[in-house]
């Protein structure tokens, strides 16, 4: 009878972990102008897959965090066209930004995606279970 206990106490454990390593999705909310803060979620995405390759990273650049995926601009730039190759994370950029700031998919760094909504896409990510971090220091 203990084995038997023991046996699905142990069972129980390794499908919860399981199952939480299939369930690592993060959406960051990339808002900010601040290079500190554009350097640190390219790390932590760095750092997050090296402890869960299967997490599920995405970063919705929206308002002030413009420059973080516009070529040229980005301090950035060659850590998230390695994240973007890598299929560490999706990058998504928000419509109604671009046009506020007169630029074009084409200005975006290679793999950047656009979505018609920044905010909502944030939203639609947390309604489907994706846990949500707002980057800053």
């Amino acid at each position: 009878m203990k084995k038997s206990i023991l046996y699905l106490f142990t069972l129980v454990i390794i499908v919860s972990v399981h199952a939480q390593e299939k369930n690592y999705k993060v959406v960051f909310d990339m808002s900010s102008k601040d290079t500190v803060n554009q350097q640190a979620v390219t790390r932590e995405i760095g750092l997050i897959k090296g402890a869960s390759p299967e997490a599920k990273l995405e970063v919705v650049v929206y308002g002030q965090g413009l420059d973080l995926v516009v070529k040229g601009h980005s301090s950035q730039q060659a850590a998230v066209e390695q994240l973007i190759a890598d299929n560490k994370a999706s990058f998504k950029v928000c419509a109604m930004t671009l046009k506020r700031n007169n630029l074009t998919k084409d200005q975006l760094v290679p793999g950047v995606e656009v979505v018609p909504d920044g905010i909502y896409e944030i939203i639609s990510k947390q309604r489907d279970g994706w846990g949500y971090i707002k980057v800053g220091h």
